[in-house]
């Protein structure tokens, strides 16, 4: 009677657990949709409120945008509020970030402004001192090569067509960056194996995901258990290694786990998401590893996304 009730309990902290996280990634969409239309005061509260359904697992990012939309609104309390605990709490180090950001330029007369960004001085010396420069900077130079076509896909499709000669050759210088760009990180992680942001920074981390996840399926296997390791040793995100399980998955012809695959119609443009296996349990497989519920993973791509009901 106790191990059911137990097991009855556990099936209870799984449900609250789930409607707080579309909750908290619903009222962060909220937030971000009232600073773009900058209604400040209204993207502060919301963030606000995402922050206390969260409060100890929100990223640094999160704490800061509150600060930024906090500080458009005129409130100064409350922007150093946030401000002060992604610098405490979070490490916060991006000196050359905070001190640029034009969000927190009614702040800077604040006598409290010298003090915190000293905060972010000492974190970010203390974060430099243990990264690992040159990788860093050639894991840069990789992620920068990674990007620099796809950031075209939509533009050139656009234009002239998602079937076009000039769609396709774009597709093929890709493909030729990819693999230059595969060569260089297997040699990274072969050599090291899968570092972490402390050693070479997130952008560095986020680089070595990005290039295996881009990967033919061979180098994708191979990596996998390498990042399995990484993500248990908090060197990688759980939210990256979901979407490379999915990738794996579609490309050995599998219905994915987590629904983050997305398929464009080549003569159109259309995106629609691709099958899921169990997939009335995907947002709570979601939550699971720190994805947001797929209704609004999928309004980011202008798709449609209702969870079907679940089979009786």
């Amino acid at each position: 009677m106790k191990r059911m009730l137990f097991s009855l309990i556990l099936f209870g902290f799984i449900q609250t657990a789930f409607a707080q996280n579309f909750e908290y990634y619903n009222t962060l969409s909220k937030a971000d949709s009232l600073y773009q239309s900058k209604d400040y005061k209204a993207s502060a509260l919301c963030y606000s409120r995402a922050i206390n359904i969260n409060h100890s697992k929100i990223p640094a990012e999160v704490g800061y945008n509150a600060a930024c939309s906090w500080s458009l609104a005129g409130v100064a309390d409350s922007a150093f509020y946030y401000l002060k605990f992604i610098v405490r709490t979070k490490k916060y180090s991006n000196l050359k970030h905070i001190t640029n950001d034009s969000d927190l330029n009614l702040i800077h007369d604040d006598k409290r402004w010298l003090l915190l960004i000293d905060e972010v001085k000492t974190n970010s010396a203390i974060a430099d001192a243990k990264l690992n420069k040159p990788l860093v900077n050639r894991l840069d130079s990789i992620r920068e090569n990674d990007q620099r076509y796809r950031m075209k896909y939509d533009e050139t499709g656009k234009r002239f067509g998602f079937e076009s000669k000039q769609y396709k050759a774009l597709l093929s210088e890709t493909s030729l960056a990819d693999s230059i760009n595969l060569i260089k990180v297997k040699e990274i992680l072969n050599k090291y194996g899968w570092l972490g942001p402390d050693i070479i920074g997130n952008n560095g981390s986020l680089t070595l995901f990005l290039v295996i996840q881009h990967a033919d399926l061979k180098s994708q296997i191979k990596y996998l258990p390498m990042m399995e390791a990484a993500v248990k040793n908090e060197k990688a995100s759980a939210a990256n290694l979901a979407l490379l399980q999915d990738r794996i998955q579609v490309m050995q012809g599998k219905k994915q786990i987590y629904g983050s695959q997305i398929y464009s119609d080549p003569k159109t443009g259309e995106q629609t998401i691709g099958p899921i296996d169990d997939e009335e349990n995907v947002d709570k497989r979601r939550a699971s590893v720190g994805l947001q519920p797929l209704e609004l993973y999928a309004k980011i791509f202008g798709i449609k996304y209702t969870l079907p009901a679940k089979k009786k």
